[in-house]
């Protein structure tokens, strides 16, 4: 899903799995709802919340490096 000006990938998924918690576990300790964490985690976010990502990285003990990857556009030569 490349567009001119690149993408952001959400690595919720796999930090979830890295510290050995499940999206309920997750939920209660970010004090979040299970739909929006299972939203991030499926990348299927359309607008990031600068709140949600501070609770996700202090609730994880992670830097946003680790939560959010970006791709830059593919050149066209």
């Amino acid at each position: 899903m490349d567009n001119e000006y690149g993408h952001l990938e959400i690595k919720l998924n796999d930090l979830l799995q890295k510290k050995g918690l499940n999206k309920n576990k997750l939920s209660h300790k970010a004090e979040m709802n299970w739909k929006q964490i299972d939203n991030y985690c499926t990348n299927t976010v359309t607008r990031l919340d600068v709140s949600v990502l501070c609770k996700l990285c202090t609730a994880l003990d992670c830097e946003i490096q680790d939560l959010l990857v970006f791709y830059p556009p593919e050149q066209k030569n």
